[in-house]
């Protein structure tokens, strides 16, 4: 089964972004493994607490990235 497993940032996408990653992923697997895969591809999108990530020993914020919560993000989405 194909699978893929996306985290981002909380409140950088908003719900139609998030069907877009799906879709998308999808896709390439079934371009990547044939038709067959698609009823058995899963696609996972994370979202992680603002500060809850980081890199490089680097705690990172969307302050520290210079990026800001998606407007209208419905954080049950």
């Amino acid at each position: 089964m194909p699978f893929a497993n996306y985290k981002f940032p909380e409140g950088i996408l908003d719900h139609a972004r998030k069907e877009e990653i799906i879709h998308r992923t999808t896709a390439m697997f079934v371009e990547y493994f044939g038709e067959a895969a698609r009823p058995y591809s899963m696609v996972l999108v994370e979202e992680v607490a603002d500060g809850g990530w980081g890199r490089a020993n680097e705690t990172l914020t969307l302050a520290k990235m210079g990026l800001a919560p998606t407007p209208g993000q419905d954080k049950s989405s």
